[in-house]
């Protein structure tokens, strides 16, 4: 499905909407999804916005610095939001305990930048790719 927001409020919305995909997500793995799009282009937005849905209390930040935060999901389980964007490649992941991370069926998996691991991610994942089309306006390919 493609979308166009008008601005990043219309994003967050839009974020906040697919997270009822991932709660009724029933795999035997993690549900994991796949962000990708320009620097600036919302990946962040878009997740704040599914961070509401799957009601969590947090304020989402971008874990460029850190790589990873984790948040716990009410239900049980837990959020793991990663940015790749520091990474060289999908090796990088497994100092991070990716595997065992994404085969717990519990968890859910937001990986920023998510082409520079793209061959460590399940064939199942969510993919979201998120294009600049004006100042505020953006295109989101969900899939």
């Amino acid at each position: 499905m493609i979308y166009v927001t008008e601005k990043p409020e219309e994003t967050q919305k839009l974020g906040e909407e697919f997270a009822a995909r991932l709660l009724n997500f029933k795999g035997d793995t993690a549900a994991v999804v796949a962000l990708e799009g320009e620097l600036g282009a919302g990946k962040t937005v878009f997740i704040q916005g599914l961070a509401k849905g799957l009601s969590l209390e947090a304020k989402i930040k971008s874990p460029t610095f850190v790589l990873m935060k984790i948040y716990a999901l009410p239900a049980g389980g837990q959020v793991y939001h990663l940015d790749c964007y520091r990474l060289r490649d999908e090796q990088d992941l497994v100092a991070l305990e990716m595997k065992e991370i994404m085969a717990n069926p519990k968890n859910i998996v937001l990986i920023e930048w998510a082409d520079r691991v793209a061959k460590a991610l399940p064939e199942d994942c969510f993919k979201i790719h998120i294009d600049h089309i004006g100042e505020n306006k953006r295109k989101i390919s969900i899939e």
